[in-house]
């Protein structure tokens, strides 16, 4: 096999850092790779594993911060009902009727509802 003569450094400078013993070595490592890359979708199988690591430690810090800020959504949600529920006397079937039409509202506009929406229903439009 022949190399340019600026290939061949830039191999023997890379030997070390691929901790390798070998020029052999080295290119045999090079060329699994390589073939891995031409063979595979995964791209999991190319990345370096600390490359790997940072992406699922990115992945599942997002992940806990949605949690998070969906268990104090959650809270703040449940705060609120309960100061309604105690100022409010409401008929348990009218709110069987009203959670059918929320699941049905959120369904169809997959979860975006403002409150002016929900004024305009409650004022007669768009029923």
């Amino acid at each position: 096999m022949r190399i340019s003569e600026k290939t061949d450094q830039a191999v023997k400078a890379a030997i070390p850092l691929a901790n390798c013993r070998s020029q052999n070595e080295f290119v045999e490592k090079a060329l699994l790779h390589y073939c891995a890359y031409l063979q595979s979708g995964e791209v999991a199988n190319i990345l370096s594993p600390m490359l790997v690591s940072a992406f699922r430690g990115t992945v599942q810090d997002s992940e806990n911060r949605t949690a998070r800020l969906l268990f104090k959504l959650a809270v703040e949600v449940d705060m609120m009902m309960h100061l309604f529920a105690t100022a409010m006397e409401i008929d348990p079937e009218l709110l069987e009727k009203l959670r059918a039409l929320c699941v049905r509202e959120i369904k169809k506009t997959n979860g975006s509802i403002s409150l002016k929406d929900v004024v305009e229903y409650q004022r007669g439009g768009d029923q």
